[in-house]
């Protein structure tokens, strides 16, 4: 294992106390799931290749889905693909009329990443990147730097918004060339879905469309189809708490976010896609619940049905549907071992028998579910070794009795109205940790 940077320390013990994933460092703590793993590196790879790939990755909440995305997202990065990741929201959404679907585009733009600028904010590079050697190939063939731009991007104008993507690019050049920052700005600001207006666009760009709710995966698309041109091996898309479409109670607005799930579904399933992945994360109820979940559409339950073959231990591990299973007592040591490794020296760390003394303090607290959805459990265990080392006479084994770690039942459900687009105000409170 790689040595341990102390600003990878700082982001993982810092992100696990809060009950969220870290950024960084994810190999230092990664057990376990090493078949799903694998399977989705063969779609990275498939993806560089020209192919396409989209994979729903099914958890209970605190099961790991998050971290598990994270994960092949820094693989993705890794293989020399773009990532374009973000959260859905109440809003935020891949179809809507009221703005959301840009917005969520929006977000995806702002954390675009490469493998050099693995934390977002890369798509300037990328454009820089395409431009220069857009300009470099000019200056080999003697030629305008704008007519090698209009050759390599002239397959675009054939794409749903390509011509105007292409001419986005193009006054991107332009700025750039002249020296002229805001308009290399307002290039910008198209290509990540900031403007509100075409009359706004059009002031600043001299381009008749934008990016809006009706056009969000055929910008996913021509990105795609962009980042090759700069250099890069092809696009993937991370869309996760996928459960807020679960949560709107407008079956028309579940219904047309679920037709695009299908068009994209569709699309990769039929070669139609070019250098595009997908990795969609939500619970067993957004997939299988018949009256609001992706089953209640029937054409997508009879493409996301699981394989019935694959029962009693036999997985099937080839279809769009990864089912994340649950971590095994061993996985969970190991898990909770690389947590110490991490927080402790060699000298003062916690001996083997404290471990197994928290899994059993654990495991008559909460059951199965301490392993099943770990969360939580880690939470407790990162809270217990700050403790022991902010108070060094203190034993750990005073302390193991004394933790209260509470089953994860997931994040506020409460429905989302479509004609408001608010939430409601529910208890968030998900981790309970007392000495």
């Amino acid at each position: 294992m790689s040595k341990l940077k102390p600003r990878e320390r700082d982001a993982i013990v810092q992100a696990l106390r809060a009950g969220v994933v870290p950024k960084l460092g994810l190999r230092h703590i990664q057990v376990g799931r090493v078949r799903e793993i694998e399977e989705l590196v063969k779609d990275m790879d498939r993806i560089s290749d020209g192919g396409s790939a989209i994979r729903f990755i099914i958890g209970e909440y605190g099961s790991g889905k998050t971290f598990f995305m994270n994960l092949i997202r820094l693989v993705a990065l890794e293989k020399g693909l773009v990532v374009m990741f973000a959260d859905l929201a109440p809003d935020r959404r891949i179809h809507a009329t009221g703005g959301q679907a840009r917005g969520l585009y929006a977000e995806m733009a702002r954390n675009l990443s490469t493998r050099t600028k693995p934390d977002g904010g890369a798509l300037a590079s990328v454009v820089e990147r395409f431009v220069s050697q857009a300009h470099r190939d000019a200056e080999e063939q003697d030629l305008p730097t704008g007519s090698v731009i209009r050759e390599r991007l002239g397959h675009f104008e054939e794409l749903t918004g390509g011509f105007e993507f292409a001419e986005v690019i193009r006054r991107y050049w332009e700025g750039h060339e002249t020296g002229d920052d805001e308009l290399k700005s307002a290039a910008l600001r198209w290509l990540r879905g900031e403007f509100a207006t075409r009359t706004d666009a059009r002031k600043a760009l001299g381009v008749r469309t934008i990016i809006d709710d009706a056009s969000v995966y055929d910008h996913l698309k021509l990105m795609s189809a962009f980042v090759c041109e700069a250099g890069y091996k092809g696009l993937l898309v991370g869309l996760d708490e996928m459960v807020n479409l679960y949560k709107l109670t407008s079956s028309q607005a579940r219904n047309a976010n679920y037709e695009q799930i299908l068009r994209i579904l569709n699309d990769v399933l039929q070669g139609s896609a070019e250098n595009l992945g997908f990795l969609m994360g939500g619970t067993p109820e957004f997939l299988m619940n018949t009256r609001r979940g992706l089953y209640s559409y029937e054409a997508l339950q009879s493409r996301l049905a699981e394989n019935t073959f694959a029962r009693d231990g036999l997985v099937d591990l080839s279809g769009p549907v990864v089912r994340l299973a649950s971590l095994t007592p061993e996985d969970l040591f190991v898990l909770l071992a690389n947590v110490r490794r991490i927080m402790q020296d060699d000298a003062g760390a916690l001996p083997d028998d404290a471990l197994e003394a928290f899994m059993a303090h654990c495991s008559d607290r909460i059951g199965e579910a301490y392993f099943r959805t770990p969360r939580n459990t880690v939470t407790a265990f990162v809270n217990l070794l700050s403790v022991l080392e902010q108070n060094p006479g203190v034993e750990w084994s005073d302390l193991i009795g004394k933790i209260e770690v509470s089953e994860d039942l997931g994040e506020d459900l409460t429905e989302v109205d479509e004609s408001t687009g608010a939430q409601d105000p529910g208890d968030d409170d998900l981790i309970s940790f007392k000495l």
